[in-house]
């Protein structure tokens, strides 16, 4: 889900099928071309070269980057980052420094997802519009523009294609079983990729948890919605305790503002966790959200404005992030409102306008129903074109332990998710983080998320 370009967030990849006549790797992956990594000489990196099409039917080939880390270990830890969108080799070098203890046991190995890296899908106009964001709406304009430039090759970017990659990925480093792990929707191709290849994973590890069977929940966030008053509370509940209920406060601008206000709103929020995962900490940007949110209400909207001014989405770095890959798995991937990617697009606004209307109050508060149609998830794949949908199975993960990390100040993917997720993981164990927020292993203050990884692979 959300991936910001100071922060880390997760992943890539899943689930799907390898058959097709002759292509350039059919005899066999391979790691071509190793090298020491430019950015870290711990690493080795190399390219795998994969099928367009894993079905054979459409010629063509992608090379995707990998690092390796240098390391004598068997055990092959595979870190799927997230996004959609975002790349993995870059980001090696941050996750490898802040888990020693794990890396001492396990080969790191991270991958630059197909549309990412250094042949990532640019999209100007989106890019620049909503960067790394799933709330912020893009304009019609930029998301019909994006899927031109992608024509039919669009349909190839769902993680269907991706979970096919990494297993070849596994076969061409000699793995017979991985530990998968996966952040943000690296959890949810983590998960993909386990229930596609349950004989060649060992362990999984999902931190900041999507869900692996797409819903128009969410789509929609409602989950995450709603647990915007649970977060602003629980960070009020410790000293000094707040004066008033943020939650309340939130709730009355979102009803005293527009619709584009109101996502704005919720856009920012979600972004200010990355920066303040207290919500409380008025160094980090002048003022803390709890504050602002107060003093708007009360009439003074400098601070809140300060922080949607300073806070708002669009511009990432390609090499960072790209949205045109972003868009186009998560129209591949997720279930909506007007069902799914191959739904025509006459049907898709009519079906819109009456779930807006049959959602109530409880669905969605502090926000509004109209928020919850108005994100940028809704917004991005309403106008895509209409393509043959990625599988979205609905079974348990396979029966392996699974470690389901969130931490309770997580809005981008909320621990409501996480407990979701473990009522299909029949070994799964259940992790929360007090006072973190997004990706744990990337980005948490303290250690002990970090320190439940290393005795989950330890044991």
């Amino acid at each position: 889900m959300r991936s910001k370009t100071l922060v880390l967030a997760a992943i890539v990849a899943l689930s799907a099928g390898l058959a097709g006549p002759a292509t350039a790797v059919a005899a066999g992956p391979r790691l071509e071309d190793p090298r020491t990594c430019a950015h870290d000489a711990r690493f080795t990196c190399s390219t795998l070269t994969v099928p367009l099409d894993h079905r054979g039917r459409t010629p063509g080939t992608l090379k995707l980057q990998v690092a390796t880390a240098n390391s004598a270990s068997e055990k092959v830890l595979l870190f799927l980052t997230g996004g959609p969108g975002q790349p993995g080799v870059p980001f090696s070098t941050n996750l490898f420094d802040r888990m020693p203890e794990v890396f001492k046991d396990h080969r790191l190995v991270m991958i630059d997802q197909r549309g990412t890296g250094g042949d990532a899908i640019d999209c100007p106009e989106l890019q620049a519009q909503v960067g790394s964001s799933d709330i912020e709406p893009p304009t019609r304009e930029a998301v019909t523009g994006c899927a031109a430039i992608l024509g039919d090759k669009a349909r190839f970017y769902g993680s269907d294609a991706t979970v096919a990659d990494l297993d070849l990925l596994r076969r061409a480093l000699g793995a017979r079983k991985m530990v998968v792990d996966g952040v943000s929707y690296g959890s949810f191709t983590a998960a993909r990729y386990a229930i596609a290849h349950p004989g060649n994973v060992s362990k999984v590890i999902l931190d900041s948890v999507l869900p692996h069977h797409a819903t128009v929940e969410q789509s929609l966030y409602l989950e995450s919605l709603k647990a915007t008053a649970r977060v602003l509370r629980s960070a009020c509940a410790k000293p000094p305790v707040c004066g008033s209920d943020p939650a309340e406060d939130l709730a009355w601008l979102v009803r005293n503002r527009d619709t584009a206000a109101g996502v704005a709103l919720f856009d920012m929020i979600v972004t200010y966790e990355f920066v303040d995962p207290t919500y409380r900490d008025p160094s980090v940007m002048g003022t803390d959200l709890i504050t602002a949110l107060r003093a708007a209400r009360n009439g003074d909207t400098a601070k809140l404005d300060s922080l949607l001014r300073n806070l708002a989405s669009g511009g990432d770095p390609l090499g960072s992030f790209s949205a045109g890959l972003h868009a186009a798995t998560l129209c591949s991937d997720m279930r909506f409102p007007w069902g799914d990617a191959g739904t025509p697009g006459f049907i898709r606004e009519p079906v819109l306008k009456l779930t807006e209307k049959r959602l109530g109050g409880r669905d969605t508060w502090p926000f509004s129903p109209a928020v919850a149609t108005g994100i940028g998830f809704i917004r991005t794949c309403l106008p895509w074109p209409a393509e043959p949908p990625n599988s979205n199975p609905a079974g348990n993960l396979p029966d392996v332990p699974v470690l389901l990390l969130n931490g309770d100040h997580d809005l981008s993917t909320p621990m409501e998710w996480a407990y979701a997720e473990a009522k299909t993981a029949p070994r799964g164990k259940v992790v929360i983080v007090e006072g973190a927020a997004h990706s744990i292993q990337n980005r948490e203050p303290g250690d002990a998320g970090r320190k439940a990884v290393a005795a989950f692979l330890a044991e």
